[in-house]
């Protein structure tokens, strides 16, 4: 999130003064968290024109932010969202499946059926329900998905340098991930 955001009446332009937790963040991927229901293209276009400016400067969409930049960010029309109906008992259900909680990360076990998150005639999913549930946490966001019919352990992070640390063990030698099965019947010997 950034720190003093200040936007001129009239939804004019913003600016925001970059803090700790968004340090490193490509502007382009800021743009797109900070600017929800604009469409990726009109980010670009407005990054592309030079209409996003960091410290007076013109940036590209790979330009790394960092603590202390000055970022510029133009009007644009947000589309007007409505927000997902999540009914009490899916909330109680997501609220039962969460194993482990601090103040980084979380660890829910999600059920099957339930997506990790909206979107694809997909109304909500388990991240919007968890931002449901801890409206103080804004900035939870999935360190990996799950597809919908799959149930199992889903890690969510409440910073983004928690985030980006999942990220590296992701990518690095730093988690095993494994996925179970159950069958029911017998197996063919031929499968593995």
């Amino acid at each position: 999130m950034a720190i003093g955001s200040e936007s001129l009446p009239g939804g004019g332009v913003r600016f925001c003064e970059i803090d700790a937790g968004s340090h490193d963040q490509r502007v382009d991927n800021y743009l797109l968290r900070e600017l929800k229901g604009v469409p990726r293209s009109k980010i670009y276009n407005i990054l592309r024109k030079g209409e996003v400016r960091v410290n007076k400067k013109r940036v590209g969409p790979d330009y790394r932010l960092q603590t202390g930049d000055l970022l510029r960010i133009p009007p644009v029309r947000v589309a007007e969202r409505t927000e997902a109906f999540i009914g009490d008992k899916t909330l109680a259900i997501i609220e039962n499946s969460i194993l482990y909680e601090d103040a980084g990360m979380l660890v829910v076990n999600k059920p099957a059926g339930i997506a990790v998150h909206g979107g694809s005639g997909v109304d909500f999913g388990l991240i919007e329900a968890l931002r449901r549930l801890r409206p103080n946490e804004p900035n939870i966001e999935l360190a990996h998905r799950l597809d919908r019919d799959t149930s199992g352990c889903v890690l969510l992070a409440k910073k983004r340098t928690v985030l980006k640390s999942m990220h590296e063990g992701f990518r690095g030698d730093g988690v095993d991930k494994r996925y179970l099965a159950l069958a029911v019947g017998k197996w063919p010997a031929h499968f593995r």
